[in-house]
């Protein structure tokens, strides 16, 4: 079914609680596991399509922030969210406190159970009111962010469409635009501060309520972190301080010289060549076209999935004045169909939504008749993992985007792609930073963050920039208001990806096979059974980090 024609209805508290509360009767009085199962066949469908109403309503606020009905609509559903966690969490406790519980493991898997007992803890109901206003302030966010007016050279952008100015080859141009931008957020970055400030403080007093310290371990339960912990990232992020940060600096220092200019600053950070950075050719409707041809040649696979999300509209690219930040894909259950959200703007990320957004949705297309719904609850440390190869996967095809400046591309994306681990472990390292010391004021998370980027990212200079140089960036990472501690998931993931990209480079066929193996098993383990059942080593095994550092520095001269 095309996107347009899919229908939003609101879902009634008193139908969530009144289909849940039957479930879960009917769970209880069951004589068997068999018949649980079949109840639990009925469960998939009942939540799916509570999801499917809540993903709709999600998307069509985001594609317009100042939709009336849809920012209403949104903001009913950011009030029935906990309700539904509730539920979702008591339905889970009859499962798993089930006499049939050997049997339903059978079923759905061990991980699973698992994933129940980490839910259980990390909700109460007395919880209720603090995750509907944290829901509340992280929408406020959201919706500041996306409505960003921003005047530059005559007109007025948002920050999705300034960033062709920020990347421009003219060094006055992009200087100007960090300026016009770190403007914006001066004359915002209180009320910024104090969103924040407000999370934090609800965030901590939900955890304190369940009996934790501070926020972290109750991050850690609502990220679904089933086989590792703490004492695994830290370490992770140790070894990235020891390998990769010096390796970035030698990324930079070549950055540096092939831009003629004789030191960095904040604002050359995202140009790699002194002609500009590569840009693709073409309208956004020739880039749809060119991924569907790449698609076709690239598997069998792909060339059904990219299909499938052509015929059916599934893709929403185009950047507008009132649409949301970023871009994500999402997964609509009643209609078995993945959706990809993005904000084109001119400059090669348009062509990363191509790859790694398509990486994503390829996967959830993949596993989209699998009857265990539980399969394709993904960790996203996993997740990224789909998308991140897919960019890597992709790399034969980016003449038919780039034309003679595909080499280029592909200079500036693998270097990028590099010089962002260390910077993904300083967003990790900030929150857990923040998190422990729930009572810092604003000043000294920025100060923090400050210190943060002295380690993780020595050769950034912002000169006198007032709002960058003072620890100002992290208010423009939006992982750090809505999706707490997920952050390090992308770092994770783009080590395993590094991996297939050094495999594919010694045999390509294999590398995507064991891609395609990792794809399809989804959740079927725990994270270290997925990424052997993929082929590639963990981030967490001492010496990992070390092998890919060497390994990329020996193509990245």
């Amino acid at each position: 079914m095309k996107f347009q024609d899919m229908q939003y209805i609101r879902i009634s508290q008193e139908e969530l609680e009144k289909g849940f509360e039957d479930l879960i009767r009917r769970q209880k009085e069951a004589k068997s596991g068999q018949e649980q199962f079949e109840i639990h066949r009925e469960y998939y469908r009942f939540y799916g399509h509570i999801e499917t109403m809540f993903v709709l309503c999600s998307i069509r606020h985001s594609v317009d922030t100042t939709d009336e009905f849809y920012e209403k609509e949104n903001d009913y559903c950011d009030e029935l969210a906990p309700i539904l966690e509730k539920y979702n969490t008591l339905y889970g406790e009859t499962l798993y406190d089930s006499p049939y519980r050997a049997e339903l493991e059978k079923k759905i898997g061990a991980v699973a159970f698992k994933n129940i007992e980490l839910r259980r803890r990390a909700f109460d109901e007395k919880l209720i009111p603090l995750m509907q206003e944290e829901n509340q302030l992280s929408t406020r966010y959201d919706k500041l962010i996306a409505t960003a007016k921003i005047p530059f050279e005559g007109e007025i952008y948002n920050l999705s469409l300034m960033r062709k100015f920020t990347v421009s080859p003219d060094r006055e141009v992009r200087k100007a635009a960090q300026k016009a931008i770190s403007d914006w957020f001066l004359s915002v970055t209180e009320e910024i501060d104090e969103i924040y400030d407000r999370m934090v403080k609800n965030r901590t007093e939900q955890a304190r309520i369940l009996g934790f310290e501070n926020y972290i371990p109750l991050g850690y339960l609502r990220m679904q972190r089933n086989s590792y912990g703490r004492e695994e990232v830290e370490n992770f992020r140790r070894q990235v301080k020891e390998s990769f940060v010096p390796f970035v600096g030698e990324i930079q220092e070549k950055r540096r010289q092939r831009l003629g200019l004789e030191h960095l600053y904040g604002y050359d950070n995202g140009v790699f060549f002194p002609e500009g950075n590569p840009e693709p050719k073409g309208t956004p409707e020739e880039i749809l076209a060119g991924g569907q041809a790449m698609y076709h040649e690239l598997s069998p696979e792909t060339a059904e999935f990219f299909d499938f999300m052509m015929e059916n509209e599934l893709f929403d690219v185009l950047g507008r004045k009132t649409k949301e930040a970023g871009g994500y894909m999402t997964y609509l259950y009643d209609y078995q169909s993945p959706f990809i959200f993005a904000n084109f703007n001119g400059t090669s990320s348009d062509i990363d939504v191509i790859t790694h957004e398509c990486g994503h949705a390829f996967q959830g297309y993949l596993t989209r008749t699998d009857e265990i719904r539980e399969h394709a609850d993904l960790t996203m440390e996993t997740a990224e993992i789909h998308s991140m190869s897919m960019e890597y996967f992709t790399y034969g095809w980016m003449k038919r985007f780039f034309g003679e400046d595909a080499d280029r591309y592909l200079t500036m994306h693998l270097e990028d792609s590099i010089i962002f681990i260390p910077y993904g472990c300083m967003v990790d390292e900030f929150q857990h930073l923040v998190y422990a010391k729930p009572e810092m004021t604003p000043a000294q998370r920025k100060e923090t963050w400050k210190k943060l980027e002295e380690t993780y990212r020595p050769w950034l200079d912002y000169g006198d920039d007032p709002f960058f140089s003072n620890g100002g960036y992290w208010q423009r990472q939006g992982h750090i208001f809505d999706s707490p501690f997920y952050y390090i998931d992308y770092v994770l993931a783009s080590v395993s990806a590094m991996q297939y990209k050094l495999w594919m480079d010694r045999d390509y066929r294999d590398a995507w096979e064991h891609y395609l193996k990792l794809c399809r098993f989804s959740a079927g383990d725990y994270y270290g059974g997925i990424l052997k059942e993929g082929g590639i080593r963990s981030p967490f095994q001492d010496g990992c980090i070390e092998a890919v550092t060497e390994g990329l520095r020996a193509i990245a001269r």
